[in-house]
This record gives structure tokens, sequence and C-alpha cells, in this order.
């Protein structure tokens, strides 16, 4: 087969992977400087052909991260996405953005919990196991103190959302990875040949992101 880019921006990570065969080969991405998707995007992927020595025609599909997320990443990098599959007539994939989150940590033992942060004490979260399988589908909720008390494993929490995490989970067996903050499209590259190699492929027309915005109103008590 030929070459798969990955393409993830639903968080401040601008972030754009060449793969072969499920292995990276280059990747670019950008977070310091906040939401620059709109001016890093199409240059980092531009500057990964160039710099692989290929040309877009070399290529068999385009990966982009699905969501949750930001409104406004996600909706940069689909765009590019559905463009260049369009344009190219290849296959377009998505990939859950917090699987892709997860995918950047090696347990043995416990649960991985990647978060990405909406706004005051709200998050995006999922539950995997060792094996990078997904034990609760994801969801918006709001953290409290009683967040994910439940559970017995050892919980190790990945994501832009452990600093205001720490301060109302505090469980023994909670365990905050603060090295790892965004997803990177680096961890799509084994997903999306996955996902390939199965025809598990998305309707480019139609195709739209998962936005998940869904939480409760807030309201002071009078």
């Amino acid at each position: 087969m030929g070459y798969i880019l990955n393409i993830e921006t639903a968080t401040k990570n601008c972030s754009v992977a060449l793969a072969k065969n499920g292995e990276t080969i280059l990747c670019k991405e950008m977070a310091e400087q906040g939401f620059s998707h709109a001016e890093k995007l199409h240059l980092f992927i531009e500057e990964i052909i160039k710099e692989a020595g290929i040309t877009f025609s070399d290529l068999s599909a385009v990966a982009v991260s699905q969501g949750p997320g930001s409104y406004t990443g996600l909706r940069i990098g689909v765009s590019a996405a559905k463009g260049l599959c369009y344009a190219l007539e290849i296959p377009l994939i998505s990939v859950d953005t917090l699987t892709v989150l997860a995918n950047q940590l090696q347990i043995e033992k416990g649960i991985i919990i990647p978060m990405i942060d909406a706004r005051r004490m709200e998050v995006y979260s999922a539950i995997f196991n060792v094996k990078k399988e997904m034990i609760r589908e994801v969801q918006a909720e709001i953290l409290t103190d009683s967040s994910f008390s439940d559970i017995d494993d050892a919980v190790y929490f990945v994501g832009d959302s452990n600093e205001k995490a720490k301060k109302i989970l505090s469980k023994s067996n909670f365990n905050f990875v603060d090295t790892i903050f965004y997803p990177s499209a680096q961890e799509m590259s084994a997903i999306s040949y996955r996902k390939f190699l199965d025809n598990s492929f998305e309707d480019v027309a139609y195709f739209e992101p998962y936005y998940l915005k869904d939480f409760m109103l807030q309201t002071k008590s009078t």
C-alpha cells in the first residue's frame, strides 16, 4: 500500500504525521502557540509531503481525528482531510481523539483515563484498559470529588485537564501523568492503518466531527 496522512487538530496541538504500514515516518506538530491550526496545518502537510520525497498521489488515505475537542480545531482538520480525499479520490478514515490520547501512555497494570479540557470543571473523557481497548465510551462530564471513585485499580489520567483535576480527584490510586497533554498524530498511524485494512472508511461528503458538547447547565442556588 501507499501512505496514510494523519491529521490531529482536536486540541491546541496542530499535528500532522505521515505513515506507511502503520509506522510513522514524519511528524510535524505545534502546541505552544495555542490554536494555530489555520496558519500551520496546510503548511505542515505540504512540508511533510516534500520532505518524504513523495507526491500527494502517493497517498492511499487520509485519517483525521474525529473528536471530541475544540469546535474550530475539528472543523479545520476535517475540512482539510475531506478536501484532500475528494481531490485525490482516496478514502477518509476517522479516529477517536481520546483513543489517540490514550495510546501515548504505556502501562502494565491499571486503567487509562484520557481527558480533554472543555471549560470550568468540564471535560471529555473515556476509560481504557492496558490493551488500549475502550471499556467506557466517550462522555462529556463535569468533574466532582466522586468522579471515577468506583475504580479501585490504579488510574492514570492523561491530557490537558490534569491541573484542574488534581484539585478535586484525590483517591490514593489516582495518578496524573504530567508529560502528556495533547493527542498527537503520531499515535494515529497504527490505528488508521488497522482501519484502512478493515475498509473502515467514512463518507467524504457527509462525515462530520464528533463535537459531544452536552453538559448539564449549572446554576447557583439562591
